[in-house]
């Protein structure tokens, strides 16, 4: 099953810039091959559901690894059996409305 997800890291116990652990992170996706997007407060990742969850995980483990005690996060998902969706296709809608007005 596809999935979307909006995953948002946050080490707790370490120095105040998080962009180390980040690029980390972006580094994993990028190694399982999925389609992603970093934004200000987090990344959206589109894929295979188990693949997509295996990332997460590996994060966690990657960024604990680093140094990290603890870990927050969050994670947002959707799922769809009607179509096929995809990050750009959901942007494009908003920016094709706001177009049209």
């Amino acid at each position: 099953m596809k999935v979307m997800v909006d995953f948002c890291i946050i080490p707790l116990g370490v120095e105040l810039s998080l962009s180390p652990y980040i690029a980390e992170c972006q580094r994993i996706l990028d190694e399982l091959g999925l389609k992603h997007e970093l934004h200000a407060y987090g990344t959206n990742i589109e894929g295979e559901w188990d693949t997509v969850m295996d990332a997460v995980k590996r994060c966690h483990y990657r960024v604990h690894e680093m140094g990290a005690p603890r870990i927050s996060s969050t994670l947002k998902l959707g799922t769809r059996t009607d179509r096929e969706d995809s990050i750009e296709g959901k942007v494009r809608s908003v920016q094709q409305r706001l177009a049209d007005r």
